[in-house]
């Protein structure tokens, strides 16, 4: 009974308009979706390299970034705590405790899984459609164009990975953020909060969004496949 009742509640602080829940879904998706756009390009770009350019120290470097993908996010965290804290090297910028802070941690979150999702899919990818577009006299830019292009459903799951990752994360955001409420309150660390509290309506209104975040970001990946293969 506890757990309908609590459940009830949930689903009328959501479709009750609740300026606070909402207020915290809102800096949530806008910090992901923010990070997104700042680690795709980049991590894209360095995965076509170690994909396509041979060069002293590619191998370890590959081995560290993939081996950064299970770094827990609280170490992640930690560290940028530490880079951006008062006697930090980046203590003069005063990012601490703001959203960029916790932008630019999940644009560090997000990375490792961008390169690596995107080196795996071009060192699978077919290599006659390279060899295609070099003899065919195409750019530089035009070749990683098609060899993206060919990869591209790999990437978009490279993409809802990392995405996934860095929207439900809680330990980078809880140390570069603050957990300050109307600021810096995300999904993740408002539901740790509500949690510890023992107010569990508001963490399940707010896991309810994140679930259907997260469905609907592969239900897009989902339906833009099938219709390509159509």
């Amino acid at each position: 009974m506890e757990l309908l009742e609590t459940t009830r509640q949930a689903l009328l602080l959501l479709f009750s308009a609740d300026a606070e829940l909402w207020g915290i879904v809102g800096v949530s998706l806008s910090v992901s979706l923010i990070a997104m756009a700042v680690a795709l390009p980049v991590g894209v770009g360095m995965g076509y390299l170690l994909a396509s350019v041979e060069f002293p120290g590619r191998r370890p470097l590959i081995v560290l970034i993939q081996g950064l993908l299970a770094s827990p996010t609280v170490v992640v965290g930690l560290l940028l705590y530490l880079l951006l804290s008062r006697q930090g090297a980046f203590g003069q910028l005063q990012l601490l405790f703001t959203q960029t802070a916790m932008i630019v941690g999940q644009v560090l979150i997000a990375l490792p899984v961008l390169i690596a999702f995107s080196l795996s899919a071009l060192q699978s990818a077919d290599p006659r459609a390279r060899e295609t577009a070099l003899a065919l006299g195409a750019s530089g830019p035009r070749v990683a164009w098609t060899m993206l292009v060919e990869v591209r459903f790999a990437l978009m799951a490279a993409v809802c990975s990392a995405f996934g990752r860095v929207v439900s994360e809680v330990g980078c955001s809880l140390m570069v953020g603050g957990n300050i409420a109307g600021v810096t309150r995300n999904i993740p660390t408002a539901i740790a909060l509500e949690t510890s509290k023992g107010e569990f309506a508001q963490g399940v209104a707010l896991g309810i969004v994140l679930l259907v975040v997260a469905l609907g970001v592969n239900s897009a990946f989902a339906f833009f496949q099938g219709g390509a293969q159509r």
